[in-house]
């Protein structure tokens, strides 16, 4: 959660409300489930560590006052590292569909991109199982681990089409718009 937050300040400085409403636009059911004061938690989380700072600013007359968060360049720098990061052998599905919807909604990364950079590790460690698999003895206990690993690795690449033919579709939706 933290990241995605530090990616939707990294679009611009926002106060709370404003953060949740776009996470929860941006992740749909993922973002309803979200805890309404699960966000200002984060934020203060995220301030105590440096990465965010907090400003009042003026509000409403009855709300003068208003808690605007920004990014600070080392929660800039974990926003670019987080975007990099490629989640195996243990991926998170909901993490990554997390760092896609809040990317491309805070406009810092396009999402097929994303989807591209950990196909290609997949890919990777899918022929270095591959490899390991035929060096061992079949029905060996070893083989077996591996061909659970590459089975494991092609579901992932399956899914990760399925990513990248939704995002490609809302790419051109944008664009037709």
């Amino acid at each position: 959660m933290q990241d995605a937050v530090l990616a939707m300040l990294a679009k611009e400085p926002s106060h709370g409300y404003h953060l949740r409403a776009r996470l929860r636009h941006s992740l749909g059911p993922l973002g309803e489930s979200m805890n309404p004061g699960q966000i200002y938690v984060t934020l203060a989380r995220l301030e105590k560590a440096g990465l965010v700072v907090c400003e009042r600013a003026d509000g409403l007359p009855e709300k003068p006052e208003r808690k605007v968060y920004a990014l600070t360049p080392a929660g800039q720098q974990r926003v670019a590292a987080w975007l990099t990061e490629i989640g195996w052998p243990k991926p998170d599905l909901a993490e990554f569909h997390l760092k896609l919807a809040t990317a491309a909604a805070a406009r810092l990364a396009d999402p097929v991109e994303l989807i591209a950079a950990q196909r290609r590790e997949l890919l990777r460690r899918l022929r270095e199982a591959q490899q390991a698999a035929l060096a061992e003895p079949a029905g060996s206990g070893a083989a077996l681990l591996l061909e659970g690993v590459m089975l494991r690795l092609q579901a992932d690449l399956r899914w990760l089409g399925a990513c990248e033919r939704a995002w490609s579709k809302v790419d051109h939706e944008v664009e037709g718009a």
